[in-house]
């Protein structure tokens, strides 16, 4: 076989090689962002229930259920301290439950930012890589650097 036929079809398959390469990084990344969705997601949610007012019903079918101030912003210890007073508020959204949701999104975020981080730079040192391969390619066929 000439040596430039067996040249190019080594380069087809170190471009096939590529394209896969870049293929899983693709995969990886978007992984890492599925999981940074996921994160944000339950950062959402631990926020609605240490942010958001809400309502507690006393029995059920309550027609007029107990109004409740957020678990971080009262001003009246309604949701922190009605117990002593015969309140339902600080047993309907419990400190563990946000916490929880908030310390469950720690290693998604972790592992969404790992695989996120390692997906994007595998795909630009693919890129680097073939950009060099190309370069020394060109610089090979035109002759330079060969002491004329």
């Amino acid at each position: 076989m000439p040596r430039g036929l067996d040249s190019r079809h080594a380069s087809t398959r170190a471009r096939e090689y590529d394209l896969d390469y870049r293929d899983r990084a693709t995969r990886i990344r978007s992984w890492g962002v599925v999981l940074l969705v996921v994160a944000a997601l339950q950062w959402t949610w631990c926020a609605l229930l240490l942010l958001t007012p809400y309502e507690v019903d006393r029995k059920p079918d309550d027609q007029h259920p107990r109004e409740c101030e957020s678990r971080l912003l009262t001003e009246y210890g309604t949701a922190n301290g009605g117990l002593q007073r015969g309140d339902w508020c600080e047993d309907e959204r419990d400190w563990p439950e946000a916490l929880a949701v908030l310390a469950l999104s720690v290693p998604v975020s972790a592992a969404g930012v790992a695989l996120f981080t390692t997906g994007s730079l595998r795909r630009q040192i693919s890129a680097h890589a073939w950009a060099m391969r190309e370069l020394g390619e060109n610089t090979r066929a035109s002759g330079y650097g060969r002491g004329r």
